[in-house]
């Protein structure tokens, strides 16, 4: 086991496949900076900066998955999304379908996301739900640093093309880019179990498979990255009051472990969902009608991002899911 920061289990994960696999490319924009080690030691013919076109390196990456190649594509922010939708949308999720299985897409769309520092709803979207809901992608979004090495070691071998979020509060390098430039006074909620952690570098972690990370009997709590840790802590807070909470950590949105929410739920006979993203049409409902398929009618509610996030800090705080939200919420499900 070795202690990484969640940016470098990442990056370990992606050098360690392009050291065994010389398919394995890296483009984006200023990956040559971003990704620094990996272009001082594999070179630019695999380390790709790209011009500021999203459509542009995004498309490329697709095509270049189709001719063989293995691409990681880096678009920052999850947000940047809307640049290079039809790349996601009508090109990599669907060639598969399309041709029958005769062609594959096997790439990595690498992206930050989440808010929690001030810069407002067009740079700190989570957007997994909306992601979610595309046929043909696999979406990751991990909690921790041992998940997101593991999570990033599979998604590299899979078939097809997979999008891994990372949230930005996890990340160290993010931070102190977001720091900058006159930030220095802004304080950022960093969950420090997910910053940095152990890592065992090579084992993979299955994709669609969820994880217990606090065992409970009264309700549980499903989310998603940061949302994990402030549901943890707003279970700690609970387990004082005599509320015994159950917190599932689901690691991917898309496919969803549908299995191990409802044997949660058949449980506790309560849902939270903690949803960094947004309520309507996201990832909450779909957990919502997952459980009433699997024949359970439990309790529910769930905690959300309702509106666009506002950049001032105390409206952006109150509009995401913070700890108070998820034990008030909590709170009111148990009564």
């Amino acid at each position: 086991m070795t202690r990484m920061r969640f940016a470098d289990a990442i990056d370990a994960a992606v050098e360690a496949a392009m050291a065994r696999d010389p398919r394995v490319v890296v483009l984006g924009e200023d990956v040559h900076a971003i990704r620094a080690p990996l272009y001082a030691r594999f070179g630019p013919s695999r380390v790709l900066p790209a011009p500021v076109s999203e459509a542009a390196f995004v498309g490329a990456a697709v095509g270049a998955a189709l001719a063989g190649l293995r691409p990681v594509v880096e678009l920052m922010l999850v947000d940047f999304l809307g640049s290079c939708l039809d790349a996601v949308l009508n090109q990599m999720a669907k060639v598969e379908a399309f041709s029958g299985g005769r062609w594959r897409c096997p790439l990595v769309l690498r992206a930050a996301c989440g808010a929690g520092y001030g810069d407002g709803g067009q740079h700190g979207q989570a957007l997994w739900g909306l992601l979610g809901g595309i046929p043909g992608l696999t979406v990751v979004v991990p909690s921790t640093p041992a998940d997101a090495h593991g999570l990033m070691a599979s998604a590299l071998r899979h078939e097809g093309p997979v999008v891994f979020l990372e949230h930005k509060l996890l990340s160290a390098p993010w931070l102190d880019a977001l720091g900058r430039g006159g930030r220095d006074t802004v304080s950022f909620d960093v969950p420090p179990d997910g910053a940095e952690g152990e890592v065992a570098p090579g084992e993979e972690v299955p994709i669609g498979r969820a994880a217990v990370r606090r065992e409970g009997a009264d309700v549980t709590v499903a989310s998603l990255a940061v949302g994990v840790h402030r549901a943890l802590a707003a279970a700690g807070r609970l387990a004082a009051e005599g509320l015994s909470c159950e917190v599932l950590d689901l690691r991917t949105a898309r496919p969803l472990d549908r299995d191990a929410v409802a044997a949660s739920v058949a449980r506790t006979g309560r849902l939270l969902v903690v949803d960094e993203d947004y309520r309507e049409g996201g990832l909450s409902g779909e957990l919502a009608a997952a459980v009433l398929e699997a024949g359970l009618a439990p309790r529910f509610r769930r905690v959300c991002v309702e509106d666009t996030i506002p950049y001032a800090r105390a409206l952006e705080d109150a509009a995401l899911p913070g700890v108070e939200r998820i034990a008030s919420a909590a709170r009111a499900l148990a009564r």
